[in-house]
């Protein structure tokens, strides 16, 4: 399935790194930890780091019911972004230094979240997404945990997805000069050992949905 092409979300620059099945979209997406949600509060943008989860055709984000950006946010209208960065490209010139990288926009309204069933199945997957498998092993909110955060919905109708892949793009003129290295340094986000909590007792031994994401 393919996404749907708005004015907003048509690239108007270098459009071959355009991606155009919702399948790009949702890669994208669950790959992320961290998003960046964009609003106008108070006649001015904003721009606020928070954690999200999928579910289908759908985004969850959440928050402290008391936080400033939570009491404006039903019915807002917000752009969210989530990018990879997986390689800094070294070209042989400064202007065609570039970055390889995977990044998902996604623009629409906010619907809050009020139905009780919705709104945990909301939070599950905003937990499933930064720490899978802790849904079914942590305790589970209370009523008055519950009560305390909000949870938006944002749909996943208007998006763009756009990727860069591969070495740099340097100036003919600039590979026959020569002298200069040129190609791609990678990044990549490596989970360490985990460290557990100074209060712990001796009980607990470190579950296998936390080792697991560490690679052997």
């Amino acid at each position: 399935m393919q996404l749907s092409e708005t004015p907003r979300t048509t690239l108007t620059r270098l459009a071959d790194r355009g991606r155009t099945e919702v399948d790009d979209l949702y890669a994208v997406l669950d790959a992320g930890l961290v998003g960046h949600l964009g609003l106008v509060r108070d006649g001015a943008p904003v721009v606020l780091p928070m954690g999200y989860g999928r579910r289908g055709d759908g985004l969850y984000l959440h928050g402290s019911s008391g936080a400033g950006w939570a009491r404006v946010l039903d019915g807002a209208a917000v752009c969210f972004t989530v990018t990879h960065v997986d390689g800094v490209v070294y070209a042989r010139s400064v202007f065609d230094h570039s970055l390889n990288y995977r990044c998902a926009v996604v623009l629409g309204t906010t619907r809050r979240v009020a139905d009780a069933d919705e709104k945990r199945d909301a939070l599950e997957a905003v937990t499933e997404q930064l720490s899978p498998g802790s849904w079914s092993y942590a305790r589970l909110p209370t009523k008055r945990e519950l009560a305390a955060t909000s949870v938006y919905a944002l749909d996943l109708t208007e998006a763009s997805v756009k990727i860069r892949t591969g070495p740099p793009h340097d100036e003919p003129e600039d590979v026959v000069a020569g002298g200069r290295w040129a190609g791609v340094l990678p990044v990549r986000t490596v989970f360490d050992a985990a460290e557990p909590a100074p209060d712990l007792d001796p009980g607990p031994v470190l579950p296998t949905h936390v080792s697991d994401r560490r690679p052997g």
